[in-house]
């Protein structure tokens, strides 16, 4: 067996690059030993390659949280995980995503991003029942295997040499059953004493995000610092073309002031969805009830958070009228504006609602937001 320590992880990542990968890591060749590995899973316990020594098979799958060709194929890794546990499989999961190499604007198909952290959620929500490991920090296993995307799979005979490695079936992004499995084609070979047909195949999805890429995060969070950050009035007129909608997004409107602290704590999440969803049709629009006199206070606020207008949303705002997506209620008694918008809307703040294309209300919460269950919910207003 190769044994792949850290250190020799960082040796092997320097060979193909001085900055940890900038050249992508070659997928390991077939009849290749699986590397030693010792991951922290979802469960709470160490993994190593040893912790799978009864199973005849080992199939690698290294998935994320984030990549929808990932949470396409989530639904139907548990399905063969069931149906091959007692057989000898062992099906399990590695995220080897750094969550620092991830933009804002490749996390709008899921609401969850690649954390350690948010593993276990996204894991549940999916009904996993076999491990999930995180490779994220030193994406030692990933170098070793050349995981090259999500999800890419990597299957190992009893002697764990590597018999198989691409994708899991040709589903892509779709949730449902597929007509044919690559991965149960090569299980049901292996099992049967048999040569897999078709070893080698493309893992199409989502790149692995190397830790190299966090200079590109870096320089996209200071370019989005640099953009200009606006604020318009707003009065019942524009108010009730804001619930009008009538754009081909999905619109996020949250209320907030800033004398209200959960308002506060809770802005800079929001403004990161409006950043996730900005290549989907989706906006996010933020409304102050601040006095009409604290203009410079909203202002100040706002700058501060960086509540800018991405680019792509820029063009879908401007489509529909709007000079803005941050607004200063400046109309008088705010009973117009929940008139306008949403007449459910006691006055308590916070206060977001879900507004769809033809004006009606997807969905609305009143107090401090569950960021995830926002973006899920924009998530099924985009279905």
């Amino acid at each position: 067996m190769i044994k792949l320590s850290f250190a020799m992880a960082m040796v092997a990542a320097s060979a193909v690059s001085p900055v940890f990968g900038q050249e992508i890591p070659k997928v390991m060749a077939i009849g290749s030993s699986a590397p030693e590995f010792s991951l922290k899973g979802t469960d709470g316990k160490t993994h190593t390659l040893s912790s799978y020594a009864d199973s005849k098979i080992l199939c690698l799958i290294f998935t994320s949280n984030h990549c929808p060709d990932s949470v396409g194929a989530a639904t139907r890794m548990e399905k063969i995980h069931q149906d091959y546990k007692d057989k000898g499989v062992a099906i399990v999961a590695v995220n080897s995503n750094n969550p620092e190499a991830l933009t804002p604007d490749e996390l709008g198909y899921s609401p969850y991003g690649d954390s350690f952290e948010e593993m276990a959620p996204f894991a549940a929500e999916y009904g996993w029942t076999f491990p999930y490991l995180y490779d994220g920090e030193a994406q030692s296993l990933a170098t070793a295997c050349g995981a090259q995307s999500t999800p890419h799979v990597f299957v190992f005979d009893a002697d764990r040499k590597l018999r198989y490695t691409g994708r899991m079936d040709d589903g892509q992004r779709n949730k449902g059953e597929v007509d044919q499995s690559l991965l149960r084609d090569t299980l049901d070979a292996m099992l049967a004493g048999e040569e897999v047909k078709t070893p080698v195949t493309r893992s199409f999805g989502c790149s692995t995000k190397w830790l190299f890429k966090k200079a590109n995060v870096a320089k996209d969070q200071e370019n989005w610092e640099k953009k200009e950050v606006t604020v318009a009035d707003l009065d019942e007129a524009l108010a009730k073309k804001l619930r009008e909608n009538g754009s081909k997004n999905v619109r996020l409107i949250n209320f907030w002031s800033t004398t209200c602290g959960p308002c506060v704590a809770e802005f800079p999440d929001l403004v990161d969805t409006g950043r996730r969803f900005q290549n989907r049709p989706a906006e996010f629009i933020s409304v102050s009830l601040d006095p009409a006199d604290k203009r410079e206070a909203v202002s100040k606020f706002l700058k501060s958070r960086h509540a800018a207008i991405p680019g792509p949303t820029a063009e879908s705002l401007k489509e529909a009228g709007l000079s803005s997506n941050n607004f200063h209620w400046t109309g008088g008694n705010p009973d117009a504006l929940a008139e306008a918008i949403d007449p459910e809307w006691t006055g308590a703040l916070p206060h977001t609602v879900l507004i769809s294309q033809d004006g009606k209300i997807l969905w609305r919460h009143n107090g401090p937001i569950d960021v995830v269950e926002v973006r899920r919910q924009v998530l099924k207003g985009l279905e």
